[in-house]
């Protein structure tokens, strides 16, 4: 079989496959997507073009038979190498219709006047084109139904093929390599962009292609935010360090974190880190086959807040999915029901408010099997690690 974008031609095959028989389930006669992870997921299409926000870029899946791309001209060469049917190009960007005439076109050769076209709409999607242009589009579909295929298509891609988690193994395996260099490699006196590089540096150094996502923190005490970017303020004794990162390889990724003091830590850290690795014991323990998101958060909310008084919840969640993007559906909430099934990635992630505004948050990347959960990353140690001066 052809390998393209890292996997197998027969892998792409499944999953439209896959797709091709909930929408007959639907009763839905082609599936349109414009957004970068769909269109890889489905094709192989696997380019960081996406960065620039010029161009649309649109796939199509009919209810039977191969998908058809719709594409900028210069995506034409590298999209032959991915699993579609056809590819139907025009040159952009263009004065005044950048694509939208002929996607239209070849939507009413697919599905006819009134087909029904499944559209991503919902949490955690986007419409990637300019809302002119979709309106445009529904002007020249005349009476096609668009409808919302969110639950079907996030459902499937969160249960991962092996060689999908293979690839997470990887990036979570270079980051952990990277997470031990800490406290080798980063000294007192270091500010945290320099702690920054050196960490990119060393997961580089461990096998992963890139490092898109890296936040952190280090503060007297404790940290009380975890997306700024990094300073150049000297990371000083008794300062809490908080690195949390989502290197890639392959195009799939991990996202965990790992907490350290330089020097010490006071006894509210070193109780707020104990909590938090405790909560992710319990999610461990109960984690299969079988028990929703929702079951997750309350094994985890039970160590953290057992009398129901404390900010836990302050970040929204405590772990969601994981793949092709830092973060996928489901959320590990105390609403979200979704019921874990083997295959599927997720991230532990719990969050604890302490002392005078500050929080530790922990997180770990587990795999989910037909007898409980693995874990992808290396599980951080007990006590939270010192940094020696």
């Amino acid at each position: 079989m052809t390998v393209i974008g890292g996997f197998n031609s027969g892998e792409y095959h499944s999953r439209v496959a896959a797709l091709q028989r909930s929408m007959k389930q639907h009763d839905l006669h082609a599936v349109l997507f414009t957004t970068e992870h769909e269109i890889r997921y489905y094709s192989g299409f696997f380019t960081q073009f996406w960065q620039s926000p010029t161009r649309p870029w649109f796939l199509l899946i009919p209810r039977s038979g191969e998908p058809v791309a719709v594409i900028p001209g210069i995506g034409e060469a590298l999209m032959k190498r991915s699993c579609v049917g056809e590819i139907r190009c025009w040159s952009s960007p263009h004065p005044t219709d950048d694509g939208v005439s002929l996607l239209a076109a070849t939507l009413l050769e697919m599905v006819g006047q009134h087909g029904r076209v499944g559209l991503l709409k919902g949490r955690e999607t986007t419409l990637r084109m300019p809302l002119a242009d979709y309106e445009n589009l529904l002007s020249q579909t005349g009476h096609t139904q668009f409808v919302d295929v969110t639950e079907i298509v996030q459902r499937q891609r969160q249960i991962k093929s092996a060689a999908e988690i293979d690839k997470i193994t990887v990036a979570c395996n270079a980051a952990g390599d990277a997470f031990d260099n800490v406290p080798r490699r980063v000294v007192r006196g270091d500010s945290l962009r320099t702690v920054f590089r050196k960490f990119k540096q060393d997961c580089l150094a461990a096998g992963a292609d890139d490092i898109s996502y890296l936040v952190g923190s280090a503060a007297a005490g404790g940290y009380d935010d975890i997306i700024a970017p990094p300073s150049d303020r000297p990371t000083c004794e008794g300062d809490v360090l908080i690195l949390d990162t989502g290197c890639v390889y392959d195009g799939y990724f991990c996202d965990y974190d790992r907490n350290f003091a330089f020097g010490h830590a006071d006894t509210a850290t070193r109780t707020a880190y104990r909590k938090v690795h405790d909560s992710i014991d319990a999610a461990l323990a109960i984690v299969r086959p079988g028990i929703s998101c929702a079951d997750l958060h309350r094994s985890m909310n039970q160590v953290l807040d057992p009398v129901g008084t404390s900010d836990s919840g302050s970040v929204g969640r405590f772990g969601h999915g994981l793949g092709m993007q830092l973060t996928e559906s489901p959320s590990i909430t105390a609403w979200d029901q979704t019921t874990l099934v083997e295959g599927m990635v997720m991230t532990l992630e719990p969050g604890l408010a302490y002392g005078d505004g500050k929080m530790m948050v922990h997180e770990e990347n587990i795999v989910i099997e037909a007898d409980g959960a693995r874990l992808l990353s290396r599980r951080a140690s007990a006590e939270i690690v010192i940094i020696d001066p």
